[in-house]
């Protein structure tokens, strides 16, 4: 294939598991039925060489690899010849309507092609979009992705780990981002240079200990070489049970060994904090957050219930006053890009973002589109896509 320079090939054993599926054989059951009539009717009339503009209704940023590599492999097992011309390299920003790529080749090869190489596109892209804005957005601060729960199986989750890591990477390399060091699963932890996920408790082993500080206990001497980041919220005691474990230990929390995630429910207000004590940290901390205007959704992240950034500064004082100023602050729930950009504007004293939030929400957005442009040499698309036409395209944006 052509156009693939810059998206890695990776070999079929080495290969996504939504790079492998559906395999060829299989592929007449995922497809939308109107392409496999096409393709009927395409046998009994004749072939014709097409090319296929790709392209989205909204801004994007590139993450074509997923799809590319599947139609390589599509191209292989089908012995025949698929050329790309990527006009927007992995990272690129592309505006609404702008063709990612084009594809050309038979059209009896492609038509049934299109449903599975749209569908490992337009996601992946706007995940990325929305991780470079978050990492962007908070330079300094690094991120871990923990989407998998949240996603409609494996396919979905591995597409979204690669999203988010195309979105870090050009945040790392334009702006020097920490970006995402890592994710929460094995299976995808390549994405991001990782052997395997992160992670070390979740709320059930709090509740299975009985207490926060003996389910550090557990963990810890299950899994001594691991650093303990520990839930602090489960028993509404967020100040008190991070305290507690940090006494527990010392050495670890000295070596900056120790983390406490933040994870309260939009329900209730951190242990300690309401709205009058918010605005003191924040004016302590971070005046120029509270200076100005402010809309609704903005001050439920500054000083609102839930991991707000006032609740973040308020355990960084706690954690500072009693001695342990090299245990870190992990923090969870919601962190989307608009909740990043909020925390950004309170300087919010956080280590770790622990997000699945970069999934797009308005599932909408996701919808990649694929129009023919060109049967044979005769340029020829339907009335008011005339802006696809390759003459029109000559540009090829840099990451």
């Amino acid at each position: 294939m052509d156009g693939s320079e810059g998206i890695a090939s990776l070999q079929p054993d080495e290969a996504p598991r939504t790079v492998s599926h559906p395999a060829e054989s299989d592929l007449p059951r995922f497809v939308d039925k109107y392409f496999l009539r096409t393709k009927d009717v395409v046998a009994k009339f004749g072939d014709v060489d097409v090319t296929y503009a790709v392209f989205m209704r909204r801004p994007v940023t590139s993450a074509p690899r997923l799809a590319m590599q599947w139609l390589e492999r599509m191209a292989r097992a089908r012995k025949v010849e698929i050329r790309v011309d990527l006009r927007q390299k992995e990272g690129s920003w592309v505006g609404a309507g702008e063709p990612i790529m084009y594809v050309s080749g038979s059209l009896y090869h492609l038509i049934d092609l299109e449903t599975q190489f749209l569908q490992k596109l337009g996601a992946c892209c706007v995940a990325a979009y929305n991780a470079y804005v978050m990492c962007a957005e908070m330079q300094k601060t690094a991120f871990l992705a923990m989407d998998a729960r949240h996603c409609a199986g494996t396919e979905m989750a591995e597409m979204m780990a690669y999203g988010a890591s195309v979105g870090s990477a050009k945040a790392q390399r334009k702006l020097g981002a920490v970006g995402f060091i890592g994710n929460a699963s094995d299976e995808t932890a390549h994405f991001f240079n990782r052997d395997r996920g992160y992670g070390t408790m979740p709320h059930a082993l709090i509740g299975y200990a009985g207490s926060t500080v003996r389910a550090a206990e557990m963990f810890h001497e299950v899994h001594p070489a691991e650093n303990l980041t520990v839930l602090v919220d489960y028993f509404g005691q967020e100040i008190t049970d991070a305290l507690a474990v940090c006494r527990r230990f010392p050495e670890l929390a000295a070596e900056g060994r120790v983390a406490v995630r933040l994870d309260t429910h939009g329900g209730r207000y951190v242990e300690g904090m309401d709205i009058g004590m918010s605005y003191e940290v924040l004016d302590r901390n971070a005046p120029q957050a509270i200076r100005g205007y402010r809309s609704d959704k903005e001050l439920s992240y500054l000083i609102g219930t839930g991991v707000s950034a006032a609740a973040i500064w308020h355990m960084r004082e706690r954690l500072d006053r009693a001695g342990f100023k090299a245990v870190k602050i992990v923090a969870s729930s919601g962190f989307s890009p608009e909740k990043c950009r909020v925390m950004a504007l309170a300087n919010a004293p956080i280590d770790i973002i622990g997000t699945g939030s970069y999934l797009p929400e308005k599932w909408s957005e996701t919808y990649a589109t694929a129009d023919i442009v060109k049967y044979g040499d005769e340029e020829r698309v339907k009335v008011g896509r005339e802006f696809l036409l390759e003459k029109t395209r000559t540009d090829h944006r840099e990451a």
